[in-house]
């Protein structure tokens, strides 16, 4: 492999964080254009799938037959559900950090879906995520480290459903990338579809609005984003150890924490940057010592989710 191979999978893999740690802010022009983030997540996704349906029709076959995909199109579409609703409504900063406790929730999946028993280094890693959760959640406010509002909740939930993602993707390694890919991207569309529906009866999502320009324009670049993001990981994962691949897209709180700061959508306090750091300690200590292949949020190594 020549010196460049490795630069440019890298600089690849920055992309692909790059592109998810930023996609908050078009899931925020959308809902201020009217269209809610469970809705954008519809449309995006499912103009991604309709892209892999035109070049390989057959793939959405192969979904239906192979019930072992089934679990991960429900799993990748709650951790849609979670994200894309929670950094459209909540702090970002917040959002981000609650949604990447990946050595807790995945340490506690791994021991019932693949007998991966708890270590003491696995124990220690969900310690110190766990004091980084109960800084982030406790507030001067509240007597408990508990989720303060809705997008909390989301983003916690979204981020259990991103951990069970990359548990069952690791059970489905030998199937084929096409596959899993439109397998989430298809849990996304129907998950957002079905949550956002219940929302409208229940009076807390607005209906899908008439097609309008700015909208439309807006989704287009975001759904090109996203695919962007997919392309850039698929060529950077394949081509760099999987602990590589763990550490730089770590580099999507980082991105995703400036911007919001920067663009007021994100407070970073003192108490929530303690907690974060312990948190992206323990999630980076975790893929240095396993070395395990982490997949995004929102499409399949991806979140990212995030």
């Amino acid at each position: 492999m020549s010196r460049s191979v490795p630069a440019l999978a890298v600089a690849a893999l920055l992309s692909n964080a790059f592109c998810y740690g930023l996609s908050w802010w078009p899931f925020r022009q959308l809902q201020t254009l009217g269209l809610h983030p469970l809705w954008a997540t519809v449309l995006v996704d499912a103009l991604v799938l309709a892209g892999i349906l035109l070049m390989q029709p057959r793939v959405l076959g192969r979904i239906v037959r192979n019930r072992a995909l089934w679990p991960l199109l429900l799993a990748a579409g709650c951790t849609n559900v979670g994200f894309n609703w929670a950094v459209t409504i909540g702090d970002v900063v917040r959002v981000v950090l609650l949604f990447y406790l990946m050595p807790l929730w995945a340490a506690l999946l791994a021991w019932p879906l693949l007998g991966e028993k708890l270590t003491p280094r696995s124990l220690a890693f969900m310690l110190l995520a766990l004091a980084g959760v109960v800084l982030v959640l406790k507030t001067p406010q509240t007597p408990w480290p508990w989720p303060q509002d809705v997008a909390d909740a989301l983003a916690l939930g979204g981020g259990f459903s991103f951990a069970l993602t990359n548990v069952l993707l690791r059970r489905l390694r030998d199937s084929d990338a096409l596959s899993i890919t439109a397998t989430m991207l298809l849990g996304g569309t129907l998950l957002c579809a079905l949550t956002a529906w219940l929302g409208m009866q229940l009076a807390l999502v607005p209906a899908l609005p008439d097609l309008g320009l700015d909208w439309a324009i807006v989704a287009l670049g975001l759904a090109l984003m996203i695919g962007l993001g997919n392309v850039s990981l698929q060529y950077g994962a394949a081509r760099l150890p999987a602990r590589t691949t763990a550490v730089v897209m770590l580099c999507e709180v980082v991105f995703a924490s400036v911007s919001a700061i920067a663009l007021g959508a994100g407070v970073l306090t003192e108490r929530v940057a303690i907690g974060g750091a312990l948190i992206c300690t323990a999630a980076l200590l975790s893929a240095l010592s396993s070395g395990a292949k982490p997949e995004h949020a929102n499409l399949p190594a991806p979140k990212e989710t995030p």
